[in-house]
């Protein structure tokens, strides 16, 4: 099922927690809302839900208007980031609650539920714990109970609301790859929250960058990671490096940097921010000829699995500067703490000062 969100606007007191709102997420898809807290997506995502009124705007679900719609009408499934599994029930009648509790017409029969529920805990690998109660269950296996208990009732919108936020790093990876390989096997139109930019990346058809209740940026992981639109969302999609800049006539300038720009060519003398992540600063132990770059001083060596990482303080500046090298070039290079070197920065990405 299709989802159209279209101007939506969503004020508490006078916070504006979603400003003009518009989105589309099309059947199957799996979608990220991105972004810092207060930023406004879980209130986006209760919104979908039908677990908040909208003060304007629209909501679709398959080209129906469904603003109106009370929750049980909309056919969403919700995970919650803290499981909300009933502490008395087993396993079992978690996952049948929402199936029990439908009017008596639409009810299936025991035989039924219990042929559903089953499969369902298959589904998420947990058949073996369906007589066990909640506090006997790790963080990873409730909210696999919890998101078993969304699909019993067959929704056709799944929503999850930072469904991983309560676990552990490494359960949150082994989880959220397993909610990717699950979403392939069920194609259910799918929205899920979250802060973690990595998560996002990794798990989602599409991420919605949201800032300050706008959306700032819609694209596939690998597009808005290689061409983020903001500094906003250059700087939240990972470590970045942010230089002073000024950019005159389809040219910018950082430090003794020149670089040709595509855009801003009518430009004259504008204060500007170059951005460069730091596997994208390039370090030589020798001035290289007839290429500028900054001179600096290593302040601090940080290696971690296959990764040395750097701080860096330009000698000519007071800023610091990060950069990331594979362990083969930081051993071909022999750095140390203290030693003067030049760095020269790639895919250097530059924005104007509004």
């Amino acid at each position: 099922m299709s989802i159209e969100v279209r101007n939506v606007r969503k004020n508490f007191g006078s916070f504006s927690a979603l400003n003009d709102v518009s989105l589309d997420v099309p059947s199957g898809e799996l979608v990220a809302l991105l972004g810092p807290s207060g930023c406004g997506k879980t209130t986006l995502l209760r919104i979908i839900a039908g677990l908040e009124t909208a003060d304007s705007g629209s909501i679709l679900f398959h080209g129906d208007d469904a603003t109106s719609r009370q929750v049980r009408e909309r056919e969403v499934g919700f995970v919650f980031q803290h499981y909300a599994l009933f502490r008395h029930m087993t396993v079992f009648e978690n996952v049948a609650f929402g199936l029990r509790v439908r009017p008596k017409e639409t009810r299936p029969s025991d035989a039924e539920i219990k042929r559903r529920v089953h499969e369902l805990l298959e589904l998420v690998q947990l058949d073996w714990l369906a007589d066990r109660y909640p506090p006997q269950l790790s963080g990873g296996q409730r909210q696999r109970i919890a998101l078993a208990r969304a699909l019993a009732v067959e929704p056709k919108v799944l929503l999850l609301d930072e469904p991983f936020g309560a676990l552990d790093a490494k359960v949150r990876k082994e989880l959220r790859r397993w909610l990717r390989r699950l979403h392939d096997e069920l194609h259910i139109t799918s929205i899920f929250v979250t802060h973690d930019q990595e998560e996002a990346l990794e798990v989602a058809d599409r991420v919605v960058v949201i800032n300050k209740g706008k959306i700032e940026q819609v694209g596939s992981p690998q597009d808005v990671y290689d061409h983020p639109v903001s500094p906003f969302v250059y700087q939240f999609l990972g470590n970045v490096n942010q230089f002073k800049s000024n950019v005159h006539e389809g040219e910018a300038k950082i430090g003794d940097i020149e670089l040709k720009l595509n855009a801003h060519h009518s430009t004259q003398n504008t204060p500007a921010l170059a951005f460069v992540r730091p596997h994208d600063i390039e370090i030589n132990k020798e001035r290289r000829a007839n290429q500028p770059g900054f001179e600096a001083v290593v302040t601090y060596i940080h290696a971690i699995g296959p990764l040395v990482r750097l701080e860096l303080q330009r000698t000519d500046q007071t800023e610091l500067i990060e950069a990331e090298l594979t362990q083969e070039r930081f051993r071909e290079l022999s750095l140390t703490q203290g030693e003067n070197v030049f760095i020269y920065p790639r895919n250097v990405r530059v924005f104007l000062n509004n």
